[in-house]
């Protein structure tokens, strides 16, 4: 469930497994309480995919009013069952899903793919374009927990 609102939502694994459903569920967002954050920063991300909300609905029914760390673990075990279960799956680099959020949502917001999945560099944007570019880069930033613009190069690429 952790991997499928990593995907959803572009989650960080902290995030992704404190995750409480009942809580952070406000029906056209969901709230990110700064606990369950790097930075201790609240935020919210908007649903504005069916997957997204059926990845919401998932959760809830798994853990209804709880978290996903099991009533009988603490973060840091659950942690360790978490990356066990993505070993053992051969899945590594999970942080690859905030990249691929940022580039769904990006392509979403300004209409092309981002210079990293291939779309045209910002030196390539006509204005209007470049004011779009930024104000998408702005949002992403803002949905993935960070106020830096620039930050964004690093998921979309310039």
């Amino acid at each position: 469930m952790s991997l499928r609102l990593q995907t959803a939502f572009g989650l960080r694994r902290e995030e992704s497994i404190k995750f409480r459903p009942s809580i952070a569920d406000r029906n056209d967002h969901i709230a990110i309480r700064g606990s369950w954050a790097k930075g201790g920063r609240d935020r919210t991300i908007p649903i504005t995919m069916p997957e997204q909300r059926a990845a919401l609905d998932g959760a809830c029914q798994l853990v209804g009013s709880g978290s996903l760390i099991p009533a009988n673990k603490t973060y840091i075990q659950q942690r360790q069952v978490y990356d066990g279960q993505c070993k053992r799956a051969g899945l590594s680099n999970m942080h690859g899903l905030r990249h691929r959020y940022a580039q769904i949502r990006y392509e979403t917001l300004t209409g092309w793919k981002a210079p990293k999945a291939g779309g045209p560099r910002v030196n390539q944007l006509d204005p209007a374009q470049c004011q779009k570019d930024r104000f998408s880069r702005q949002q992403i930033s803002r949905e993935l927990g960070h106020e830096r613009i620039a930050v964004t190069a690093v998921y979309l690429g310039n």
